[in-house]
């Protein structure tokens, strides 16, 4: 320690941090590796939502130049297209729906297989497998299930007696079929997130509850759950935004049949902007999603990513 730095301590004066020397060779790392992400994230995301929000002004079919103005008209008929509000209502129901029954299932099954066991993985796994599926993959799956002449759900019908509905094409089960297949699909995805987070808690925190004779029940509830809020917090903001963009497995199930009345948000922005050929109005709808997304986010991050008080 220099006499300059020991006589400013010794006076309670904050002593002058060393400067740091210039690494080029850092840089040239941190320019290595931070350039190419961001001319991936520049040309794929923000070139594209740029031009998106250019287009929602215009009235344009994708082809010859772009040159009819039309102001705010795309958003004015996208608002009052009647299958918009389908396509919302849609979406906040299987929003509910993963929330309601996929969240809480996924929690009870990670309560009952979070310990290390072989046997334990084995269950984790097939519980994991659907998720890790391609989604038109599991689509297609589900709608050999679902067929009405041919499929398994007829079959079941057949043998109990029971005469069920062609629920694909029907406009009352259409929805719960499709809460169903997304039930299947996404809940062992946010079990694992539970599981992480249940084997982070300290085997000393279970054993002094359990020493003190607390019940499983009341470990569960008071001891365990408020462990993982975390967790938890995540799998409910994976849930909300992955409803919102909901479109791999719709379209090869429904379609956005019958009647488009199965239609989430993006599978609306494909079946009204993208196949008609109206790019203006697909613009109008992927900003409205846009802005959806980011409110989500917003209000999401500012009630619940809290920090906990140190």
């Amino acid at each position: 320690m220099t006499d300059m730095t020991a006589n400013a301590a010794l006076q309670g004066a904050p002593a002058r941090r060393p400067k740091r020397r210039f690494d080029s060779k850092k840089l040239f790392a941190i320019a290595l590796l931070v350039v190419p992400a961001l001319a991936l994230f520049s040309i794929f995301v923000l070139w594209p939502l740029i031009n998106a929000f250019i287009f929602s002004f215009y009235k344009w079919n994708g082809y010859g130049p772009i040159t009819e103005f039309v102001g705010v008209e795309n958003y004015d008929d996208v608002i009052t297209q009647r299958h918009f509000s389908t396509a919302i209502r849609n979406t906040i129901i299987l929003s509910v729906v993963s929330l309601l029954i996929q969240l809480p299932l996924a929690l009870w099954v990670a309560l009952a297989l979070y310990q290390k066991a072989w046997f334990v993985s084995i269950f984790r796994t097939i519980f994991f497998v659907p998720y890790m599926l391609a989604d038109v993959a599991a689509g297609l799956i589900w709608k050999f299930v679902y067929d009405g002449n041919y499929g398994l759900l007829p079959a079941v019908g057949d043998l109990t007696g029971t005469e069920l509905p062609f629920v694909l094409a029907d406009r009352f089960w259409v929805i719960p079929a499709i809460g169903l297949v997304i039930v299947w699909k996404y809940f062992g995805f946010h079990m694992m997130i539970y599981i992480a987070g249940l084997q982070s808690i300290p085997n000393e925190v279970l054993e002094a509850a359990r020493l003190d004779g607390v019940s499983k029940w009341k470990i569960m509830w008071y001891v365990k759950i408020p462990m993982i809020r975390n967790s938890i917090v995540i799998s409910v903001f994976f849930a909300i935004v992955g409803s919102l963009q909901l479109f791999d497995v719709i379209l090869p199930l429904t379609g956005g049949g019958p009647s488009n009345s199965s239609h989430t948000i993006v599978s609306f922005l494909y079946q009204f902007g993208i196949l008609r050929m109206k790019i203006g109005f697909g613009g109008a709808v992927s900003v409205i999603l846009f802005i959806l997304c980011v409110a989500v986010t917003l209000i999401y991050r500012r009630l619940l990513f809290t920090r906990d008080p140190a």
